[in-house]
Parts: C-alpha cells; structure tokens; sequence
C-alpha cells in the first residue's frame, strides 16, 4: 500500500516544530507500524536526510515507549494495543497518515516524535513503591490474600506508563496511571503500612509536575492499552480521603 505521511518534526524543546509531508510505498500489509516508520527512515538515509526521531524499546506492547499519536488517537486506530502493536492493515491504501507526539505539559517534546516522560519517573519516586527488609525469600502463602484483590491488583500493575491516558485526556490528567500505581499497592497487605503517605505524596507530586484534572470523560479508559479501569480512580480518591483524615 502507498501512504502520505504528515509527520510532526522538531529540532528540540524550545524549536519551532512543524508538520512535513512524506510519501511511503508498496508497505506490506502485515508490517508493523514502527517497521513502516524504520522504512520511511532508510529512506531519508539514503537520501542524505535526517530521519524521523521516535521512540521504541522491546517492540512487544511491554515497555510503553512507542508513545505515539496516530491521527487523532494514541497509539493508533484500534484498541488495547501499543503502537509496536499496530499493524498497516488498520490503514486504507493511499490515506493519510498523521503522527504527533504526545501533546501535554508535563511531556515536553525532546525531538520529532519523543517526548520526556520522566515526570512519571518522578511520581513512582514520590511513593510508588514499598519499603520492606530484605532477607531470606518468606512462603509464598505467608500472608493469606483474598483472590479478589490480589487479582485486581495484579490488573492495576499491568500499567507500563505509556503516557497514552494523558495525551488522550483534554486536561492532560494522570489520574488513570496514578492511581493504577497506588491500587496495586493499597489493594495487598504489605502496601498498607505506607498507604497514607504514598498517596497524598503521588498525588502531591502529580499536581506539582502540571497535570490536569479528572474530569471523568473515560478518555483515559478508552485508548489505554492494558485496559487499566477508572475504578482505580475511584480507589485512589478513597485512599487519599482516608490519608487526609487521618
């Protein structure tokens, strides 16, 4: 199939960025969309060009670098996929194909494509984790957990932080990814004893950084490649009520 391309290029943060058209051909129906993106470079290579900067990593819908959005949507035109994930045969021979970066405060762009995704880096910092001694491995059936919540949060650590709640929310909101973080804790025995302090300082440090507010248009939910669920939302507003009164 032969595509148009209007690709989002920029020199850096602080460049004046720009849409540039370019023209693909004879790309294989079963071809990723990061192997279209590899092909399009080559090209420009071979034309003494600059090629176009994005992101990737693992290529396996794992890592969540592949934070890109695809006319008008992240990761692209279908559901519960990465971008890595996203196969040519979603597009129409001769369509025209708009990739942007994520478009949010907190992610500035670093070049074309990329962004700077280290504010969630710092949210993991500011609570994201569980303090516990180290030693001998303790039995796996040491602490008794309800199958129900050791479930539930095994959905909310599916999250790898891609960004694609952010961008597709129209306040730039973090709440999904935040709260999926705090769930997976808060839900098991070991996470309670920081319980308080991880979510009013993730939630401190979110706002900090310049995320938006929820305003639960389900956005989030919607183009979320793990399908993590607003419930965690709602989760992380109990706990951060219950640390406030505290």
């Amino acid at each position: 199939m032969d595509l148009k391309l209007k690709i989002w290029r920029q020199q850096g943060p602080d460049a004046q960025g720009k849409f540039v058209e370019y023209l693909v051909q004879n790309i294989s129906s079963d071809a990723s969309f990061l192997e279209m993106m590899d092909i399009l470079n080559e090209e420009l290579v071979a034309k003494g060009e600059e090629p176009v900067a994005f992101d990737h990593d693992c290529r396996e819908g794992i890592c969540g670098m592949c934070s890109l959005y695809i006319n008008g949507r992240p990761h692209g035109p279908d559901t519960a996929i990465t971008t890595c994930q996203l196969h040519m045969r979603k597009f129409k021979d001769g369509e025209t194909v708009v990739i942007e970066p994520w478009r949010a405060k907190p992610f500035p762009v670093i070049k074309d494509l990329m962004v700077d995704r280290s504010a969630f880096d710092e949210i993991i910092q500011a609570g994201g984790y569980v303090s516990v001694n180290t030693g001998g491995v303790p039995d796996a059936n040491a602490i008794p957990i309800k199958k129900e919540n050791a479930d539930l949060a095994m959905d909310a650590a599916a999250c790898i932080g891609c960004g694609a709640c952010v961008a597709a929310c129209k306040n730039a909101s973090a709440m999904l990814f935040v709260s999926a973080k705090v769930s997976q804790f808060a839900l098991l025995p070991q996470g309670r004893v920081e319980a308080n302090n991880r979510v009013e300082n993730m939630v401190a440090k979110m706002d900090v950084l310049g995320f938006g507010n929820c305003t639960n248009t389900y956005a989030c939910e919607a183009v979320c490649p793990k399908e993590i669920s607003i419930t965690n939302i709602a989760r992380m507003n109990r706990e951060f009520f219950v640390a406030k009164i505290s």
